[in-house]
């Protein structure tokens, strides 16, 4: 494939002649470290990569291992791009696309639990768990009236406070919840979705609504091509779909 010339907007993307593509590594739907190599793989990095590509740029991939300090680095400028869930608590200081995928929040419990339906999850004397600054802590800060937040470091530390009895419930992508109830037994996925989590690509405001409409051009060109569905596919994701046209 030959590689593109770098168009005019590759130095306000990559102003040091490469692409920094700020990459999350808590959100397994995304991105996970591959298993022989130890490199970060899956669909944020496919697109990454394709974007780079058609700037005509090189591309380093910055890694995180939980959402808040991915974002942070754009808002901070030690990144040029990055692949977040879209939410109000995050538009500051960020330009976001139309979301390219999808994905399911949803509560996990005990086996032994009363609950069976969202919508009994907040009330008082319920404890929640939650990886502080992901899409589904934001969402549930804003929603959530009568039980508790606890926020933790990441959704390792989330489902394993729900193990030990220190929650009543924890939050998260409905994958890795499903994959923790499989894991071992003794807890269950509530039936449904608390909310949708819509994962976009997003730039330093900084960069301009030049920049903001070519990245989001971009990404409903990758929808529409099959590009985000083969890339979910590829990397055998189940739990999420390709997001609509905008």
């Amino acid at each position: 494939m030959t590689q593109p010339q770098p168009t005019p907007l590759s130095h306000t993307f990559a102003p040091s002649g490469t692409l920094r593509a700020s990459i999350n590594l808590g959100n397994p739907i995304l991105a996970n470290k591959d298993a022989t190599s130890g490199e970060p793989v899956g669909v944020s990095v496919d697109l990454a990569r394709e974007f780079a590509r058609r700037l005509g740029v090189g591309v380093e991939l910055v890694v995180f291992e939980k959402a808040a300090a991915s974002v942070d680095a754009l808002k901070n400028e030690k990144a040029d791009i990055g692949f977040f869930a879209i939410d109000p608590a995050r538009s500051e200081g960020l330009l976001f696309t139309a979301p390219y995928v999808l994905i399911e929040g949803s509560y996990l419990v005990p086996d032994a639990s009363a609950l069976t339906d969202n919508a009994q999850v907040d009330a008082p004397g319920h404890r929640i768990s939650v990886g502080a600054g992901s899409a589904y802590d934001l969402f549930l800060t804003r929603e959530l009236k009568a039980a508790d937040i606890v926020r933790l470091q990441g959704a390792g530390p989330a489902l394993a406070a729900l193990r030990a009895g220190e929650v009543e419930v924890a939050a998260g992508i409905r994958q890795m919840l499903e994959g923790e109830a499989l894991r071992a037994s003794g807890v269950r996925v509530l039936p449904g979705r608390f909310m949708v989590i819509q994962q976009a690509m997003g730039t330093p405001a900084s960069r301009g609504a030049q920049a903001q409409a070519l990245l989001a051009s971009f990404v409903e060109e990758m929808k529409a091509s099959g590009f985000v569905a083969d890339a979910l596919k590829r990397h055998r994701i189940e739990g999420a779909g390709v997001a609509p046209a905008a």
